[in-house]
């Protein structure tokens, strides 16, 4: 029995060793394609078949990239209004999700489902709308169009996950600020919200990501204004500076260079992340 007992532990763990594996092989692939593509020159990247490894190393794509004034102009756009929507989302949903969460009214639960259902509908289906708007408005060809905009699909979000976080901190620490002589914003802002700093760390970070890697929209309201462009469109219109046709190292350089900011985020708030992920999991 013992024998038995522990050959299936070990080929269970060898299974699910080799489960990671493939899962982080093929979740990092993509990337490793992506920068291999950037440091290859021309030649190699038109050859086929194609090759898993660079036989010649190249910075000409970056170099080409950086050198791209509508690039680095779409990567300050990107980098403002993700900013804006991170800040504007969370300061909007902590309002939101403490109403929701720890004060007593009818209807918050149909407040919270028609909160939640704006996550349903894809964004070509509000896109029409939005246009209208952004253009009686003024907005058209502005980078407030997508900082406005934007919100549609971080704010819900926002609020959803910030409202349970809210309500599951205990009753007694409010009770206690108010009996230490704390108004009901200062038992908010002194108390509660910083409780929730895992949970404001992890969707302020997933909404900085929507709105960095975001699309349709900017495509669509800034169509006919490139000064107003974020780097993902200016990634799409790319000439090409070395390439004579489609220019894929630099599309590639362009795309690392997109993705490198996300990673480092990650990589300093994964504790904080993780922390919002797993909170309220285990309760004693």
């Amino acid at each position: 029995m013992a024998g038995k007992h522990g050959i299936r532990y070990w080929l269970g763990r060898v299974g699910f060793s080799a489960l990671v594996i493939v899962i982080f092989l093929y979740t990092a692939f993509p990337f490793y394609w992506a920068l291999i593509s950037a440091l290859k020159p021309e030649r190699e990247l038109i050859q086929t078949p194609a090759t898993f490894f660079p036989q010649t190393i190249t910075l000409q794509n970056f170099e080409a990239v950086f050198r791209n004034d509508a690039f680095l102009r779409g990567l300050l756009n990107s980098s403002v209004v993700s900013v804006v929507v991170v800040i504007s989302a969370l300061c909007i949903g902590s309002f939101a999700a403490y109403a929701l969460g720890r004060l007593k009214f009818g209807g918050k639960r149909w407040i919270l489902y028609v909160i939640l259902s704006m996550t349903l509908f894809p964004q070509i289906s509000v896109l029409p709308g939005l246009f209208t708007l952004v253009n009686q408005l003024g907005m058209y060809g502005s980078v407030t169009s997508l900082m406005t905009t934007y919100l549609i699909f971080t704010l819900p979000f926002t609020v959803w996950v910030l409202t349970s976080f809210f309500r599951a901190l205990p009753a007694e620490l409010e009770q206690a600020a108010l009996v230490d002589g704390c108004t009901p914003f200062q038992t908010f802002y002194k108390i509660l919200l910083p409780l929730t700093a895992p949970a404001l760390v992890t969707t302020g970070l997933l909404a900085f990501i929507a709105a960095w890697n975001e699309y349709l929209f900017s495509l669509t309201f800034t169509l006919t204004q490139p000064a107003a462009q974020t780097v993902t469109v200016a990634i799409t219109k790319f000439t090409g500076v070395i390439a004579r046709n489609e220019p894929f190292g630099e599309i590639m350089a362009a795309s690392v260079v997109v993705t490198v900011p996300l990673i480092v985020l990650v990589l300093i708030f994964q504790r904080r992340i993780v922390q919002g992920l797993t909170a309220g999991a285990v309760k004693g």
